[in-house]
């Protein structure tokens, strides 16, 4: 049956499609993107495929070549890496449809890397959710970031040297993961993530475990941008083409908080995480003041690609700190938060894409009420991933900084709970004169002009996706419960 080889289905397809987009990108480069469109949508049925045979049949254990661990290798299909895959292939496939006229634009001539780049970088990120070995994660890690460098290279003139920033930190904090990787098979003797768990409990005091959980932690939070290891992250998403950073922010940095989940709450627990020092609560910290440090500076920025890089600093904290709370409801709300946000993200990006293929740019400080004429709908699925991210009911964005706020009240953390309430004030700040310039006119200016606009929306590839996108984030605000109830189940303490 088809359930039984899905996990390997899903990596499949980006490896397919990797060598597909380069056989005819060379003979006919225009057909790079329908490719590239069709494998990621091929991935994400097979995502929301698996995801729904997950919660009708239990988890499924993958064995490439038939040999078990820890001869073999595996790929592990449960309620984690099923929800993580299916968000990221869902979103990739959107914005993978958006990005055909802003390639045109951007990275002419440059279609066929660009695309099977993508697909490369899927493969990666893919490859990290679902295999069950923790060295083997690092080989998709690197496949994911070496894509990943070399599509955030292809976009502005500073685009390189952004990407070669984020290489050089990048590598650093690869090399920390993979050294935590050798501490723990010295002690073990085995990469298996499962094996390794269940010898856990009577290795924990070996100083080469706590060791080892630093070095991961350390790591894979750069990789997730984590405060104060976010440093790559605002050039990357600013001076790449406006499909990375559609593709890669709303993405790359949950892969990575992916696999602090997977490290902390599934191998080595709580008690272990904590045994030596209080590891959750120092990542807490660290989440917290990365929430209010990225709202800060996203108030100060112009440039709403560079506002948005910003406030992704400030969401994945969102994330962290629900990790690091530690309880049913922090988790719920911190995986509500990785969906809410992939969209969310995904959304705005898109439509920065959208400004700068209309408008020539993204300068906030250009904006103005003519754009509520020529743009209606992208200013109102505008207006809906923004009031999302502010986090005000009905929508997806309430929900998630909800169940976050049950966390911390479960756990009488009052000063989570401030920094969750003051941060949102934060967002409203940012979104807020945005949507003042758009629908507010301006007493100091004439309007002939804005009342001379006329409509000049986005093609339809750019606006179905985004309204798609638009609309989920009313859908999941009022679906909340269900899928909230679905994570709790996943939730493994």
């Amino acid at each position: 049956m088809i359930e039984s080889h899905l996990p390997a289905y899903i990596a499949l397809t980006f490896v397919l499609f990797s060598v597909l987009i380069p056989a005819f990108g060379l003979w006919r480069s225009e057909l790079s993107q329908p490719l590239a469109v069709i494998g990621s949508g091929i991935a994400a049925a097979f995502s929301v495929y698996g995801f729904l045979s997950y919660l009708n049949d239990g988890a499924l254990r993958y064995f490439f070549g038939g040999w078990e661990p820890p001869v073999g290798i595996e790929f592990v299909y449960d309620g984690l890496s099923g929800f993580f895959v299916m968000v990221i292939n869902v979103v990739a496939f959107f914005v993978l449809i958006h990005s055909h006229h802003i390639g045109k634009r951007e990275f002419p001539g440059k279609e066929m890397p660009y695309y099977a780049l993508a697909m490369l970088m899927m493969l990666g990120f893919n490859g990290m959710i679902l295999t069950g070995d923790l060295f083997n994660l690092y080989v998709f890690l690197e496949i994911a970031s070496l894509s990943g460098y070399a599509l955030i290279a292809i976009g502005e003139k500073p685009a390189p040297y952004a990407a070669f920033r984020y290489l050089i930190i990048g590598t650093a904090g690869g090399t920390l993961y993979l050294l935590g990787v050798g501490f723990m098979y010295t002690v073990t003797g085995t990469l298996n993530i499962i094996d390794m768990a269940a010898m856990l409990p009577e290795l924990y005091a070996n100083n080469a475990v706590f060791a080892a959980l630093i070095l991961m932690i350390v790591g894979i939070g750069v990789k997730a941008a984590l405060f104060p290891m976010h440093g790559w992250l605002p050039d990357s998403y600013t001076y790449a083409a406006s499909s990375s950073s559609a593709l890669i922010a709303p993405i790359g940095t949950k892969v990575a908080a992916y696999i602090l989940f997977r490290i902390i709450l599934w191998l080595f627990g709580i008690e272990i995480t904590d045994a030596v020092a209080p590891i959750t609560t120092i990542i807490g910290i660290f989440a917290a003041i990365g929430i209010l440090y990225g709202s800060i500076m996203a108030i100060a920025q112009s440039e709403l690609k560079r506002m948005l890089a910003y406030s992704s600093i400030s969401q994945i904290g969102y994330i962290i700190m629900g990790l690091s709370l530690a309880n049913p409801w922090g988790f719920a709300g911190a995986m509500l938060h990785v969906l809410n946000h992939a969209v969310m993200k995904a959304c705005l990006f898109m439509i920065s894409g959208q400004m700068r293929l209309k408008e020539g740019h993204s300068d906030i400080t250009k904006f103005d009420d003519s754009y509520r004429k020529k743009y209606p709908w992208t200013m109102a699925a505008f207006t809906i991933a923004a009031i999302s991210m502010i986090g005000l009911p009905p929508l997806a964005g309430f929900f998630s900084k909800w169940y976050l706020v049950l966390g911390t009240i479960d756990n009488s953390n009052w000063l989570f709970l401030a920094v969750i309430l003051i941060s949102s004030l934060l967002n409203a700040v940012y979104f807020f004169r945005i949507l003042e310039k758009v629908y507010m006119r301006n007493p100091f200016k004439g309007q002939k002009e804005a009342s001379d606009a006329t409509r000049d929306e986005s093609p339809l590839s750019m606006m179905i996706p985004t309204g798609i996108l638009a609309i989920g984030l009313i859908v999941i605000g009022f679906a909340n419960a269900v899928i909230v109830s679905v994570l709790l189940g996943i939730y493994p303490l």
